[in-house]
């Protein structure tokens, strides 16, 4: 196993090669590449940042430890105060640019696409999703991302039967993902004339961005369809045939997109959704031990599956996953959901640490 000055001194080496490589005209003309590159440059350049504030601690511990050989009385008192600083300084260092050379997602700086849908419970589970649209909304809002309604239906009673919409962040991806799941909700409905407390559930798929680059469509293998969109209960909104359903034939993959009165808006807002499931399905192709992603995040959309419940009566939210507890239910559907996003990444640290160490 290489040291990690080794590890250090190699990427260093990368660092400069990406360097001259970006300066290079023909690079320009490449857009996949250039992406790549430009990616693969910020990466290195925050590691190499921490790795020469880690050069200088070890140059300053070796003069410290030096100087305090050579001395006595306060001055020797000093100089241990100042080994006991670089040595301190190293340590701290040392585990950042661990946990920085731990292996990076694939989809890390790409921007999300969230789907929410009612599962079990009914009506109620489509009231429960239009409370997770606006929790998140919130979220995007507190982050400073942007968010563009992809798809947005609602139910009979003013709930959501599915929304889609793009988070553009640069961080949204690694804060987003573990979003992806079954969310459970435990209240008494509106209409319960009893009182009574009802579980019901709602699905959230969090998906990657794809660019133009990462999926190249051939407008062979795609059927698509056009249709009058229609609103809640299944009545018509609009008079033209605005509506678009687009079915990638290889794969079966289908997407449809209602919400723009133009027909050409939701074509495009269509290929955008399916560009990120094919490059969803070919990373779980190259994975294959993570099997389909939105089954492995949804389930059968069970009660029984959920990864975070939401209870009312005891202003609690729990995340089932690492056993976290808050009693802050108003403040978390406020859009206040780092508590469990930090914990959530927090627990994918250790977890990946614990497997390097193991290694």
């Amino acid at each position: 196993m290489r040291s990690l000055d080794e590890t250090l001194a190699s990427l260093r080496e990368e660092y400069l090669s990406v360097e001259a490589a970006l300066s290079q005209s023909d690079v320009a003309n490449d857009l996949t590449r250039l992406r790549d590159l430009s990616r693969r440059h910020k990466e290195l350049s925050d590691i190499m940042t921490s790795y020469d504030v880690w050069l200088a601690a070890r140059s300053d511990l070796e003069t410290a430890r030096e100087m305090f050989n050579e001395t006595s009385g306060d001055d020797r008192e000093q100089w241990r105060e100042e080994v006991n600083t670089a040595e301190a300084s190293i340590e701290t260092v040392e585990a950042q640019l661990v946990e920085m050379l731990l292996p990076r997602d694939p989809n890390d700086g790409r921007n999300v696409i969230m789907e929410i849908r009612g599962a079990e419970g009914g009506e109620e589970a489509n009231l429960f999703a239009g409370d997770l649209v606006a929790m998140y909304q919130r979220y995007v809002a507190l982050r400073g991302w942007k968010l563009e309604i992809l798809e947005l239906r609602e139910s009979d009673h003013g709930g959501i039967d599915e929304a889609t919409f793009l988070v553009k962040g640069e961080d949204a991806w690694s804060r987003l993902e573990h979003e992806a799941g079954v969310h459970r909700v435990q209240r008494v409905p509106a209409t319960e004339a009893k009182g009574r407390v009802h579980t019901s559930s709602a699905t959230v798929s969090v998906l990657p961005e794809a660019e133009e680059v990462d999926i190249e469509l051939d407008m062979n293998e795609l059927k698509i369809d056009v249709y009058r969109s229609s609103g809640p209960g299944g009545q018509s909104v609009n008079t033209t045939d605005s509506a678009v359903r687009i079915t990638h034939i290889p794969t079966g993959i289908m997407v449809a997109m209602q919400d723009e009165k133009s027909q050409i808006q939701n074509r495009a807002k269509a290929l955008i959704v399916l560009r990120s499931r094919l490059l969803q399905a070919a990373q779980d192709a190259q994975n294959a031990e993570l099997g389909d992603l939105k089954r492995s995040q949804l389930g059968g959309g069970g009660r029984s599956e959920k990864i975070r419940t939401y209870n009312f009566k005891e202003n609690r939210v729990t995340d089932h996953r690492i056993n976290l507890t808050l009693y802050s239910l108003e403040a978390t559907l406020a859009g206040d959901i780092d508590p469990f996003v930090d914990a959530l990444l927090a627990e994918k640290r250790a977890r990946q640490l614990a497997e390097s160490d193991g290694r």
